[in-house]
């Protein structure tokens, strides 16, 4: 009889123990060029896949937004001339920090101080002129009170003078007196009457005198007033010759020498102020973030952290002062400010910072790598090690990622293991072998 194997042909004899022999080298032969038993075959084909794990934990995890910023100046200062004239002196070095009301500059003052002695000169005389205005309406007054009353003592004579006349009128129609006495005292009750009226004419003309004499004071004093105001132009020009620190800041590049004539306003200016202490880190979120940002906004104030990149330094500390009003429609993003110290001058203008804006903290959070999770058709997963070193497939529901670690809302309990690396080779049920 023929035999046929895979691996090998043979003739099989047909008689007694001998055959049985042929046929059991024969198995034992296969067996041996395979290398395996049947129950090893069946292992092969479930070979543990070799897989990376964490724990999930439970901690403490900040909600944090991360952006690029620019540090800006608190304020920005270019100290200009509000004069023309020569530049005397300059009191302090290029990039030195400066204090408010600090010397800086001073311009050449004689000019100056030549037109304040002349304003102050004018002032004099003005006040000079204004007490004569007022000497003249007194005098003009009183000349009105002294008609008044010459005229009230000639009133009073007329009256007696006018009594009389018509007394003797009587007496003269009676007989007892001529017509010449009558005619005399009528003549002379109409001169004092005639006095009454010309004293009537001298208090209008006092009276007119006096709104004369107001009219020259109220203008005298116009005069001492523009006197006076161009005492306080010459005051403040003269005080322009002097120029103080008005921040607290470092100066940057002197534009004009000492010696070097200056104008005033000029566009250049002298030198620039930078106010550092504090100063404004300025970065941007994406527009997707501000529900959120308002969220924590309307609870309590938000630290910034600031951190100059490639710096060992530890993060500096701020707050959050400024959210723009308008969103840029070109970046999807919007504007904010954070304010920082800067005691320690840590911060320079115009340097880019990386910047942590702080929502708040989620306490008893759980935390799992970012790499566990996985995207499939009805959404996030992860797979979780069971305690046969098998794996299921756990769907969950993922929240705020910080940092590697992702925040899970929903679908894990702490101390359960998820695999970080091989997920590519699982399948629900797989046995894995933790590297």
């Amino acid at each position: 009889m023929i035999f046929k194997h895979p691996l090998i042909k043979f003739t099989l004899l047909q008689k007694g123990s001998l055959g049985l022999l042929l046929l059991g080298i024969v198995c034992f032969s296969s067996w041996a060029v395979l290398g395996k038993r049947p129950t090893q075959l069946k292992t092969d084909n479930h070979k543990a896949v070799p897989v990376v794990v964490a724990q999930v934990t439970q901690a403490t995890v900040p909600l944090e937004i991360r952006s690029t910023g620019t540090v800006e100046a608190y304020s920005t200062v270019s100290i200009k001339s509000l004069v023309d004239g020569q530049l005397m002196g300059v009191y302090f070095q290029q990039g030195q920090q400066v204090k408010k009301g600090q010397l800086l500059f001073k311009i050449d003052p004689t000019p100056f101080q030549a037109n304040l002695d002349q304003a102050i000169a004018k002032q004099v005389q003005a006040q000079a002129q204004v007490q004569q205005a007022i000497a003249n309406q007194q005098q003009a007054s009183d000349q009105v009170t002294q008609a008044k009353a010459t005229r009230a003592k000639d009133a009073a004579q007329a009256h007696n003078a006018d009594v009389e006349a018509r007394r003797y009128t009587h007496l003269f129609q009676q007989g007892v007196v001529t017509q010449e006495q009558a005619q005399q005292y009528r003549t002379t009750a109409d001169a004092d009457q005639a006095t009454v009226s010309a004293d009537q004419s001298a208090i209008r003309e006092a009276i007119a005198a006096v709104g004369s004499a107001q009219a020259n004071v109220q203008n005298a004093q116009a005069n001492l007033k523009a006197a006076e105001a161009a005492v306080a132009s010459a005051k403040t020009q003269l005080a322009y010759t002097t120029i103080y620190a008005p921040i607290d800041g470092q100066t940057g590049n002197l534009q004009v020498n000492q010696g070097n004539l200056v104008k005033a306003n000029d566009t250049s200016g002298l030198v620039v102020i930078n106010q550092t202490h504090p100063t404004y880190v300025s970065f941007s979120i994406p527009q997707q973030q501000l529900p959120r940002l308002k969220k924590y906004m309307a609870t309590s104030k938000l630290e910034v952290d600031a951190l100059v990149p490639n710096h060992s330094a530890q993060p500096i500390n701020g707050e959050l002062t400024f959210v723009d009003n308008t969103l840029d429609t070109t970046t999807g993003t919007i504007q904010l400010k954070a304010t920082f110290s800067n005691t320690q001058g840590q911060l320079s203008p115009g340097e880019f910072v990386d910047v942590v804006l702080k929502l708040a903290q989620l306490s008893n959070a759980i935390v799992v790598p970012s790499q566990a999770l996985q995207t499939g058709q009805n959404g996030q997963y992860v797979y979780v090690v069971k305690s046969d070193k098998t794996v299921t497939a756990r769907p969950v529901k993922a929240g705020d990622t910080v940092g590697n670690e992702t925040v899970i809302n929903q679908g894990l309990q702490p101390g359960e293991q998820v695999v970080t690396d091989g997920q590519f080779n699982l399948a629900p049920g797989v046995s894995v072998a933790i590297k």
